[in-house]
């Protein structure tokens, strides 16, 4: 590698999973972060949507995948998702979606590797503004992807195994099963999110009638309304533990239609889970899992990397708004102050 220890240095790391086709930042944005003196270097990889000659032509340095394990520490290492078991000491300041501050699976092995390097993890889902308002996530995407499979569930047209594909090719299939879904109607909470708009999107383009819900109805939620409908979109991020929106109970509720479950915010391994019927993650080679076979079938999407189905735009969106704030990385910005501060109240809780 050849940035200076002086050189304020990124490392966009590439992914350990094969499925994730997504990046934080462009080839143009990483130009850009050059071009205000910060060094950018770009691990190869065969699956990023944007591939290392895109990078290259920018006149970014295309380094070997995994290099990041050597890099000098002052360098900050920035990805999308897990980070591979080996090493088990961190030390690096590491900027992705750690998911490792609500009770999650390994959260607090995480955690202890970062304790044990000297390490730091700034979490994406954790840069807020002075409100509390997350300032860059994939969440419109996310809940576009999460409310087309579940409607192409619905009608029985969804693929297995899944594929990256086309923002075209996706609204040409909702637009396709419109048809179909004539008269299903289906309920989006955390309707007015960031990815509660993009699943009220996508159900809008399958010609679905969509109830919107946000925070006065999911407060004092009616289970015989909800199950009531064919369709739950689930786009709410609990942020400390409440009632249940769909448990055991429901599956013999009178008048229940709902048959397709599609879980956009996947905290199925968190002790937030607001879906306790639902207690894993599905795939892209198995999307679908079966919850009840009676008296009417439950069917749940889980997916916990939904913006990776439409890798452009979810890759030009999330670079879009992160681009701005990585210069304050070096500079002490109140954004990663303040995530710094989470990260640090997370591991002040370990024994």
């Amino acid at each position: 590698m050849t940035a200076s220890h002086s050189t304020p240095t990124i490392l966009l790391r590439s992914e350990e999973r094969a499925s994730e086709r997504r990046t934080p930042i462009t080839p143009a944005g990483a130009a850009t972060l050059r071009d205000a003196g910060i060094t950018v270097l770009v691990e190869s990889s065969p699956v990023r949507v944007f591939d290392d000659a895109q990078y290259a032509a920018e006149g970014l340095e295309i380094i070997p995948p995994g290099s990041w394990v050597r890099a000098d520490p002052e360098v900050v290492v920035v990805g999308i998702k897990e980070l591979p078991e080996e090493p088990e000491k961190l030390r690096h300041r590491h900027v992705y979606f750690g998911h490792a501050y609500k009770g999650q699976h390994g959260a607090e092995e995480l955690l202890r590797r970062f304790v044990a390097g000297g390490g730091e993890l700034l979490d994406l889902e954790y840069l807020v503004d002075d409100a509390g308002r997350r300032v860059v996530a994939f969440g419109y995407w996310a809940g576009f992807v999460g409310g087309s499979l579940g409607a192409l569930q619905l009608c029985g047209t969804l693929p297995a195994p899944l594929e990256p594909m086309t923002l075209d090719g996706l609204a040409g299939r909702l637009e396709d099963a419109a048809e179909k879904l004539s008269g299903a109607t289906a309920v989006v909470t955390g309707a007015f999110g960031r990815a509660g708009r993009g699943a009220s999107d996508a159900l809008l383009l399958a010609g679905m009638g969509v109830s919107r819900w946000d925070r006065e109805h999911t407060a004092n939620l009616d289970p015989d309304a909800l199950v009531a409908h064919d369709l739950l979109v689930h786009c709410v991020h609990a942020a400390t533990p409440q009632r249940p929106f769909l448990t055991e109970a429901d599956r013999d509720r009178p008048g229940r239609r709902l048959r397709v479950l599609a879980d956009v915010t996947a905290d199925v391994t968190s002790n937030l889970n607001l879906l306790p019927v639902s207690d894993r993650h599905t795939t892209w080679p198995e999307p679908v899992r079966r919850i009840w076979d009676d008296p009417v079938p439950l069917d749940a999407i889980v997916i916990d990397n939904l913006p990776s189905l439409l890798p452009l735009q979810a890759s030009q969106d999330f670079s879009a708004g992160l681009l701005p704030i990585l210069p304050g990385l070096f500079t002490g910005e109140p954004v990663w102050t303040r995530a710094a501060g989470t990260f640090a109240e997370a591991t002040g809780r370990l024994g």
